[in-house]
């Protein structure tokens, strides 16, 4: 059911409320949190949750939530594998799966725990594979072991390999539908969920509301590209690709800069599905900033192999030939991105030809999985990665907060970056972010 208010699309997640509720929705609020992706989210319903009697809204620029990396992603339960022990990845990461996996028990949402096979085809692999293991092990990765070429055969009887760690506790899910869930939980504890409402502005409010017996109770305005505006006491920002755009519309720094990495994936043909079973991961590279090409099983019976990782010239371009001028002049002109550029020259350019040549990519593929041929694949969907830098060009891993300036910085949190697994971690940095949100303002 679709709801019209002040000339926004309210979106009905959930169970769907009698059309004459509409006349009592109103434009103020106790928090406001900007972004609908599944971060936005996960935060909102925690904070409902957590605060029942006070007015919460979630704003989101799309027609439909979690449409962009929320809707276009792996697929992946990530156990916890490849993270520093001890920080806060590796512990939002251990602890997310194991609230996904309750999550989608108590609500009934499909889920497959099809494990994963991290794998070394080479001798030199081996030092950086029990590395990882142990690495494991601290993070408390659940049911983690290493495994000969025999265990490999065994686990995924087209794999060729001299030695990987097992995973069982990997699954795959859909990702958006969770997020979606999210959402229908965050209405039917009663908050407000408006879509088509791109903010472009959020500052101090000069007056008070135009009929309001209130005066200055909610001293924040929130405005969109449609000049339409809603009042709050706090605001939260989870803007995923735009999150620096965001962040510098109420004072900020726009570093770290938010730069589009496009992910183009393969597909397998249906006939060939059996050689996969579950997800099998390359032992990753210290050399280079990305994971590398991997087979993963999808929660549609389809298989995904990739992906690659290139620059996008649109923030939501998932096409190649996506385009926006903004975007990629943003992108070119930061002298982080320049530098990541020419550390990492011959591996962006080796990226850029994978992606127009199939064959190049199937052949990487091919090293675990000798079977597979140039005709077994078909060009797939692809994803776009908000990445992270900073001006020195080094990926931003870790989470980062900011507020505004003045006034508004007061009562302004914005979620600058939430790094990969932010999906599998999407419960656990709720708590995180909720529990900041109450540290700095007085709820």
């Amino acid at each position: 059911m679709i709801r019209t208010f002040c000339g926004a699309t309210v979106k009905a997640v959930g169970t769907a409320r009698p059309i004459k509720e509409v006349r009592r929705l109103h434009s103020s609020y106790d928090v406001a949190v900007v972004g609908g992706g599944i971060v936005g989210l996960a935060t909102v319903r925690e904070l409902i949750l957590r605060h029942p009697t006070l007015s919460f809204i979630l704003l989101e620029k799309e027609k439909e939530l979690a449409v962009h990396q929320s809707g276009h992603n792996s697929g992946v339960i990530h156990s916890g594998i490849y993270y520093t022990p001890g920080s806060l990845k590796a512990r939002l990461c251990v602890r997310g799966a194991t609230l996904a996996y309750e999550y989608c028990d108590k609500k009934g949402l499909p889920y497959k725990k099809c494990g994963k096979l991290i794998v070394a085809t080479e001798q030199e692999e081996i030092p950086r594979l029990q590395a990882l293991y142990e690495r494991g092990m601290k993070n408390n990765v659940r049911d983690l072991s290493i495994v000969d070429a025999e265990g490999i055969r065994e686990r995924e009887p087209y794999c060729r390999g001299i030695m990987a760690l097992d995973s069982p506790y990997t699954g795959i899910v859909d990702w958006r539908m969770v997020a979606l869930r999210y959402g229908q939980d965050f209405e039917e504890a009663g908050g407000t969920v408006v879509t088509e409402s791109e903010v472009n502005d959020i500052c101090s409010a000069t007056e008070s509301q135009a009929g309001s017996t209130e005066g200055m109770k909610y001293p924040i305005a929130i405005r969109d590209k449609k000049g339409r505006e809603v009042r709050c006491r706090f605001v939260l920002t989870c803007g995923g690709l735009h999150s620096d755009r965001l962040s510098q519309i109420s004072g900020c720094s726009r570093e770290p800069r938010i730069v589009p990495f496009r992910g183009d994936y393969l597909v397998l043909k249906p006939e060939k599905h059996y050689l996969v079973k579950g997800n099998i991961y390359p032992v990753p590279d210290p050399r280079f900033p990305f994971l590398g090409v991997h087979f993963t099983p999808r929660m549609d019976g389809s298989v995904w192999l990739g992906p690659n990782a290139v620059l996008a010239f649109k923030r939501e371009g998932y096409k190649v030939y996506d385009f926006n001028a903004r975007d990629f002049a943003d992108a070119l002109s930061f002298r982080g991105l320049q530098r990541l550029v020419m550390k990492n020259m011959v591996y962006g350019m080796g990226e850029m030809y994978r992606g127009i040549f199939i064959g190049a990519q199937v052949k990487i593929l091919q090293k675990y999985i000798p079977e597979l041929s140039r005709s077994d694949v078909l060009r797939g969907p692809a994803g776009v990665r908000a990445q992270a830098l900073d001006r020195d060009g080094n990926l931003v891993d870790d989470f980062v907060f900011d507020g505004g300036v003045g006034e508004v910085g007061s009562r302004v949190l914005h979620v600058r970056n939430a790094p990969s697994p932010a999906a599998t971690s999407s419960l656990a940095i709720a708590e995180m972010v909720a529990d900041e949100v109450e540290k700095r303002f007085d709820l």
